[in-house]
């Protein structure tokens, strides 16, 4: 998958990542700033990242934080020897999660941010 190329995009994801870091999660401004990105991806064809920036906008929205833990890929073999990838959470708190999930959306192009983001889509969808 592309990241995204438009540099008004890649300048907000920057900007959501260091308000994340510096203030915490301030709802209105993150939910803000993500409906602004969404644009971008659909006008990028990014679809992936078209639903991940809707569905956590809509998340932090309804319950006012990020309850999404971030995931961790544990690998285990197999009785044939095959590598079945599992997913598990990793013990963090709202504003790590959220900061990584930008990060995720930041750097797409790499096969194991755009998993581990799909990882987040389905977790959001779930919740």
């Amino acid at each position: 998958m592309n990241a995204l190329q438009d540099s008004k995009a890649v300048n907000l994801v920057k900007k959501l990542i260091a308000d994340v870091a510096q203030n915490g999660i301030i709802i209105n401004t993150v939910v803000d700033d993500l409906k602004a990105l969404r644009p971008y991806t659909i006008t990028e064809q990014l679809p992936l990242l078209a639903k991940a920036t809707r569905l956590a906008a809509e998340h932090i929205e309804e319950n006012e934080t990020f309850a999404i833990p971030i995931p961790q890929d544990e690998d285990i073999e197999g009785e044939d020897e095959e590598i079945i990838s599992e997913v598990d959470t990793v013990e963090s708190t709202p504003e790590e999660s959220l900061h990584y999930f930008f990060s995720l959306i930041r750097d797409v192009d790499k096969k194991v941010n755009e998993e581990e983001l799909r990882v987040y889509v389905k977790a959001l969808n779930d919740y």
